[in-house]
């Protein structure tokens, strides 16, 4: 029979709750959450908290907030707590007096199948590079990012119409699934992680923090990338563009599109409009935005914005 286990479970948003309930519904002792501060959020900035906090309360596990984990008075904390082992997901990075502290070693659950994108984006990163599969990895944290011993990994399929938010959700259940099951193997003593190889055919792949700018679309690229980089980034932060009347200058999200590959040229970047649709070349055929959002408006589909706003005369800037 297995020994009973402490875990200190850390992670902060909607990807974390999933394995904190599996692992709660499989009776796993779990001692304590560490989870983001709250903060203002929305429009009218009304404190939030995260949704691994929400989950923890619910379940009446005592919750710790640290804005330093490097704090003397976390560290000790979290050393009186005395974890056999710690899990990470969608969290921070943590510092070596905290990693170091538990016997069974601290993991993490990252959702690619390392060593290909290592970074705090790997969903977004996997769908705008086009790829056709990805996966989640339960790994044990070192000094580096996303660099450590591999204990497990789950491969899953990307449709070709999935969003980031359609894969965010498939890897959050796999991922809960793998989570558990690396718990078993390491509380029974059937784990036995890998170092992370990296073949000399393999070209990585970073999965950096996204910026504003990065989403922002370049028309000039082909119709496929446009379409990869839109869907990679749906619905959060959202794609974008920027375009202007000659009155007023608008900045205006796609959420979802079509393309089509032209094998006549087209000149990138412009507008066309019909009653209910709309279209905008780039390098090789055309993109058909689905659903948008213009600054100042709610998201719809096209055929309602164009009920009510005209993009005849616009220019992409």
């Amino acid at each position: 029979m297995c020994a009973p286990l402490r875990v200190l479970y850390m992670g902060t948003p909607e990807f974390a709750v999933a394995p904190l309930l599996t692992l709660i519904q499989n009776n796993y002792t779990i001692i304590a959450v560490v989870t983001a501060p709250d903060k203002p959020a929305g429009r009218g900035k009304k404190i939030q908290e995260s949704a691994v906090k929400k989950i923890a309360i619910s379940h009446n596990l005592p919750v710790l907030q640290p804005t330093n984990l490097r704090d003397e008075t976390f560290v000790q904390t979290v050393r009186d707590l005395a974890p056999d082992l710690i899990f990470v997901v969608a969290f921070r990075m943590l510092p070596k007096c905290i990693w170091e502290i538990p016997p069974l070693g601290t993991c993490n659950l990252h959702a690619s199948l390392l060593p290909q994108y290592r970074g705090a984006a790997p969903i977004n990163w996997a769908l705008v590079h086009g790829e056709t599969e990805t996966g989640v990895t339960t790994f044990f944290i070192n000094e580096e990012i996303d660099t450590g011993h591999i204990i497990a990994q789950k491969k899953v399929a990307i449709e070709y119409t999935d969003t980031a938010g359609d894969l965010h959700d498939k890897l959050m259940h796999v991922g809960a699934s793998l989570v558990l099951e690396t718990v078993k193997n390491i509380q029974c003593g059937n784990s036995t992680p890998v170092p992370q190889v990296v073949p000399p055919s393999m070209v990585l792949r970073a999965a950096p923090k996204i910026s504003k700018e990065i989403c922002k679309i370049n028309w000039n690229a082909t119709a496929e990338t446009i379409y990869n980089h839109i869907r990679g980034f749906s619905p959060y932060p959202a794609a974008w563009f920027e375009f202007s009347n000659n009155k007023e200058t608008y900045i205006c999200k796609i959420l979802s599109a079509e393309f089509q590959v032209h094998h006549e040229k087209t000149i990138p970047a412009k507008i066309h409009q019909t009653k209910t649709t709309l279209s905008i070349s780039c390098a090789d055929g055309f993109i058909f935005p689905k659903d948008i959002q213009i600054q100042g408006k709610k998201c719809m589909n096209v055929e309602e914005c164009l009920r009510g706003f005209s993009f005849e005369a616009c220019t992409i800037i």
